[in-house]
């Protein structure tokens, strides 16, 4: 009597392909989960524009004719130079509190016993931070792209001189135009993505965060500003990036300070965000665990 040995061959488990790589959405989670840290991001960038345009409109209706509609393209010019300043300190916050999580939280030599990678765990916290960072400033930006288009009115204003070259531009009542909606958008994600990967690389860098936000605060807020107002510095100033965001910022927005090409300005904040990062990489990658 002969037997047949049958054999079937088991199905193979099928891997979940993600967007993300574990470690990202590891890190994602736990940016998350700091409620804290969203609402106080929230605070400085959403809550500010909600509480402009909701005065304006009470301006608007008490005396209508002192005080013109509360959008149109002059109020969103005002709008978006504050808003770029609220997201930079928003992005410092944002950028330390995870260079640092690890350290603080005291688990960073729980993550490096497992054999991950030092520098993957580094890299993970740039597309989590981002994740969280950029949702938040889209929607600041949308609340006022909306409200200077909803709450604009008809009347055309007088011409408004920009900057050197005597570049000149009509502001007013009307609503801003798309291409100016467009650039704006792009140059304030810009803006805010570079300021997060700067605190990224000092706050890792440097393993405190108090002593990050502090230090980046400082530099952002008095020292660049007195250095770019300072003319003896002569074409010096053209090496901050604050310089360079205001050269590449939309005409109607910021006036240049310290005027340079666009090669020059990308190069500049390529420069102050490349140089951080790689020095907070090489302090992950040495730290003691």
């Amino acid at each position: 009597m002969n037997t047949t040995a049958i054999t079937a061959e088991l199905p193979r488990p099928r891997r979940r392909t993600s967007m993300w790589p574990r470690l990202v959405s590891a890190e994602l989670l736990k940016v998350r989960k700091r409620r804290g840290l969203v609402i106080s991001a929230l605070v400085l960038t959403v809550a500010p524009m909600i509480l402009a345009y909701t005065v304006l409109v009470g301006l608007h209706a008490s005396d209508p004719v002192k005080n013109g509609p509360a959008g149109g393209t002059e109020n969103f010019v005002g709008s978006m130079s504050v808003l770029w300043g609220l997201c930079v300190v928003a992005a410092i916050l944002v950028g330390a509190t995870i260079g640092t999580g690890d350290l603080g939280a005291g688990v960073f030599r729980e993550l490096v016993v497992t054999g991950r990678s030092r520098l993957a765990l580094f890299a993970a916290r740039v597309p989590a931070g981002l994740a969280l960072l950029l949702p938040i400033v889209g929607m600041a930006f949308a609340i006022t792209a909306a409200a200077s288009i909803v709450l604009a009115g008809s009347k055309q204003a007088g011409w408004v001189r920009v900057g050197p070259g005597a570049r000149e531009f009509k502001l007013g009542d009307v609503a801003p135009s798309a291409s100016l909606l467009i650039e704006s958008a792009g140059w304030l994600m810009l803006v805010t993505a570079l300021t997060f990967l700067l605190a990224l690389g000092v706050a890792s860098l440097l393993g405190s965060r108090g002593t990050s936000i502090g230090i980046l605060l400082g530099w952002w807020l008095v020292v660049m500003p007195l250095l770019l107002t300072f003319e003896p510095l002569g074409s010096v100033r053209k090496g901050l990036s604050w310089a360079a965001i205001e050269e590449l910022a939309p005409d109607t927005v910021l006036e240049p300070t310290a005027p340079m090409s666009r090669a020059t300005a990308v190069t500049v904040l390529l420069a102050w965000t490349a140089a951080p990062l790689a020095l907070g990489a090489w302090r992950t990658c040495t730290r003691d665990a």
